[in-house]
């Protein structure tokens, strides 16, 4: 028995603080996602300027987020908030008319105690559009647990049945792809799906990707009924007692946990779609909890392994380092480690073990058949101590937040920042090569630098 199968996951928590991009940061990509949504930040000015620099000053878009900034009276509570938030609010309306308003609290609403949830089903009822209320604060939560709040948020307004009208025709997944179809093709289509209970998917993903995943689960007979969230608030998924729900981020344990508690859905404790082996373990898991025997997986995943060879050339035997950012890394090292490499330590701001169970396992089989060791795990890791130990190991690679990239690779040291994972298409079978993509780039750019004599120039300026 080899070394790695008489190994367990050793895990560990430095209670460093979390080195991580700001979770208001969700509003980004939220915003785009749910099309007739409008985010109302509240905060202070510092707020403000980070979500102008995350994001960009969009000028000619109009974004639909805007922020509600704090001023010294709000702070000690010399003024009204239901006032200035009613103001604000109608005025959201009037301009914008969205189906949902969102209030994402910040530090500054939980350290002055603001009572955004009982401010905001009274103003509700008086302006007549939805509030959801998100605590998207950087005390509590990391980078993208901005979203989990969000959509934990919106699971409770759910509908728990479709409206007798739209029943057969509510979700707007299967409008597109039934779009321009007769009805007798449309039947002939659904009599492709095997009979199973409603399936809801959530996460945030862009569309391209949210059809790829629908058409893939589509190819084993299995229908989505919904995602949360969907294109538009108005067409959130009908989620029923008994419906079976799947994740696809690793970030989402709070969402998942207010399925299975406040709307009683069953979880489907699945991989992530994250590269060809997870995508394919995703879909399996999917298949044997409704009985379905999936069809010619194997194969894909071998055809998208070896259209990435090109890829997998550069990489293989290299060492990559978490320092830990977005939460996607037991994900992406588990990727990395079937790609040929290994990752003597992930650190993860925040680690919940139910809800990555079958990741972890994934990641343990995986580094079983790939005969290297199991990597080390570290929540909230200290930075002071993970820069030592990068010191002592000498990656070729570290994955870690834009805090750190420059004084690393000041000291030689390859970097290439979490974020970027966030904003890419890095799901679904397809997108294996978008991941390569960018792991790969800081190692091919050394290589085009060695090929124009730059190691020896920067010698030269060494002795100087």
């Amino acid at each position: 028995m080899s070394v790695a199968q008489t190994e367990a996951l050793n895990f560990e928590c430095e209670t460093g603080n979390y080195h991580t991009f700001c979770p208001i940061s969700c509003v980004a990509w939220l915003y785009q996602k749910i099309e007739d949504s409008f985010f109302l930040v509240i905060g202070t000015k510092t707020c403000g300027y980070f979500l102008q620099n995350a994001m960009g000053v969009m000028i000619f878009a109009e974004p639909r987020y805007a922020m509600a900034e704090l001023e010294e009276g709000d702070i000690s509570a010399q003024l009204n908030d239901y006032d200035e938030l009613k103001r604000l609010c109608e005025q959201i309306k009037r301009d914008r008319n969205p189906s949902v308003i969102v209030w994402i609290g910040t530090c500054t609403t939980e350290i002055i105690k603001m009572d955004l949830e009982g401010l905001a089903p009274k103003l509700e009822s008086e302006i007549g559009i939805p509030i959801v209320v998100a605590r998207a604060n950087g005390l509590d939560y990391a980078f993208t647990q901005g979203e989990d709040t969000v959509l934990a948020a919106m699971a409770v307004r759910c509908p728990d049945k479709a409206p007798e009208a739209e029943k057969n025709d509510r979700n707007a997944i299967q409008k597109l792809l039934h779009f321009g179809k007769k009805k007798e093709e449309v039947a002939q289509e659904e009599s492709e799906y095997v009979d199973h209970p409603p399936l809801v998917l959530f996460g945030s993903l862009p569309d391209p990707v949210v059809t790829q995943l629908t058409l893939e689960l589509k190819k084993q007979g299995i229908k989505v009924s919904g995602w949360l969230p969907a294109k538009r608030y108005t067409e959130l998924p009908v989620l029923e007692e008994g419906y079976y729900v799947a994740g696809v981020n690793p970030f989402l344990s709070r969402t998942a946990t207010t399925l299975m508690r406040r709307r009683k859905c069953k979880l489907i404790g699945a991989p992530f779609p994250i590269g060809p082996d997870g995508s394919r373990a995703w879909i399996e898991k999917i298949c044997s909890v409704f009985g379905v025997t999936p069809q010619g997986l194997e194969e894909r995943e071998a055809q998208i392994w070896a259209s990435l060879e090109d890829y997998l050339q550069l990489i293989r035997g290299k060492s990559v380092f978490f320092m830990g950012d977005n939460l996607l890394e037991i994900s992406l090292a588990r990727f990395l480690i079937r790609c040929g490499m290994t990752v003597p330590e992930i650190g993860i701001p925040y680690m919940d073990k139910r809800y990555q169970a079958a990741e972890l396992a994934l990641l343990e089989k995986t580094c079983q058949e790939m005969g290297v060791s199991l990597p080390k795990i570290v929540e909230k890791p200290d930075n002071y101590n993970q820069i030592q130990r990068i010191k002592d190991l000498q990656p070729d690679l570290v994955i870690t937040g834009m805090a750190h990239a420059n004084p690393l690779e000041a000291r030689g040291i390859n970097t290439k920042w979490s974020v970027e994972f966030t904003f890419a298409q890095i799901h679904g079978f397809t997108n294996a090569r978008d991941i390569l993509e960018l792991v790969t780039r800081p190692l091919r750019r050394n290589n085009n630098l060695k090929d124009l004599g730059w190691e020896k120039l920067v010698k030269e300026e060494a002795k100087v």
